[in-house]
């Protein structure tokens, strides 16, 4: 999903200025309805339309998850922990509103909650000799360097990514790369959208200085 941004011809940081294909405000309505269908439809209890429900997000879930916890196995379980919480809470729902946000906040949580654990595993992994190293992922899932990128650049900006604070990755992730709107991405990361537009701004400073010095 992911690797298919950037091109040979761009250059470091280009794609900073654009994120994932997004669709057109009348086929993101189209959508957002489908899945506030299926969701009504789940929470009257047709077990069926869990499966839609799945299907049509679980990939763009996966993606953002793989972008905060860079490990394919923590975002695999993170996306089983987001749907096992989706289901409990399945009545908090507000019929007729779009999911996506929703979904969007309960995946967020559970990849802080991924981060709180490995924070306190460091600091009991601090207290010896050889810590261990955190394992990466690339964008779309994969395991770092088990796919073929288009684009050497592209590989060192999304390395150059793992580097920055979780709450500017988190920004830049969901206004940038999944396309969410200042408002919505401070919905997902229960924030203002001040402090998005911020964080994103200190992400995107962030990484143009990473990768001017990669290409020095």
């Amino acid at each position: 999903m992911y690797a298919q941004m950037g091109s040979a011809s761009r250059g470091s940081a280009d794609w900073l200025g654009y994120g994932m294909p997004v669709a057109s405000p009348v086929v993101q309505e189209r959508k957002a309805s489908t899945i506030a269908d299926d969701m009504l439809r789940y929470v009257e209890g047709d077990r069926s339309a869990f499966d839609r429900i799945y299907t049509s997000t679980a990939p763009r879930l996966l993606g953002y998850l793989a972008g905060l916890l860079a490990d394919r196995a923590a975002a695999e379980d993170a996306l089983q922990q987001t749907f096992i919480r989706l289901h409990d809470a399945r009545d908090a729902y507000v019929r007729g509103a779009d999911p996506l946000p929703w979904i969007f906040t309960i995946a967020h949580r559970v990849a802080l909650d991924e981060l709180r654990r490995r924070r306190r595993a460091r600091v009991r992994l601090a207290l010896t000799d050889d810590p261990l190293p955190e394992p990466h992922a690339d964008l779309d899932g994969s395991a770092a360097g088990s796919a073929d990128l288009p684009d050497e650049r592209l590989h060192v900006t999304l390395a150059a990514l793992a580097h920055l604070p979780e709450n500017q990755r988190a920004a830049l992730l969901l206004t940038k790369l999944e396309g969410r709107s200042v408002a919505e991405a401070a919905e997902i990361a229960g924030t203002t959208a001040g402090a998005i537009k911020l964080r994103a701004h200190r992400a995107y400073i962030t990484l143009r200085r990473i990768l001017a010095k990669e290409s020095s």
